[in-house]
């Protein structure tokens, strides 16, 4: 189960792993999600979508909060909710397939 208190024990990987922590949030993340041709708002809402894929809780409370800091609405969040649905049971379907494979096909 998720725990809400794992996003505060980071502090052991800036500790133990300071560049590589340095890298993801100082460069990466900062960078992937600064306003370019895609404007910020648009941005969190793709954020949050993955979030929801992804289904992690902390992501999902963190970027819904930045998005409506954008200006993002209910109603633009709950249609982010169900493109984030309408895509998670697209692949359930696609990979479903492969539970059809012959025996011998299988890895």
């Amino acid at each position: 189960m998720h725990d809400k208190k794992n996003p505060g024990k980071l502090e052991g990987v800036e500790a133990d792993a300071p560049e590589a922590l340095k890298a993801f949030c100082a460069a990466l993340d900062k960078a992937a999600m600064a306003d370019g041709v895609i404007p910020g708002k648009y941005k969190k809402l793709m954020a949050l979508a993955v979030a929801f894929t992804t289904q992690c809780r902390h992501c999902i409370q963190s970027h819904a909060g930045e998005a409506r800091e954008f200006g993002a609405s209910d109603q633009e969040i709950a249609e982010v909710v169900a493109i984030a649905a309408a895509l998670r049971a697209a692949a359930a379907m696609t990979h479903g397939g492969h539970a059809f494979q012959e025996p011998s096909a299988r890895s």
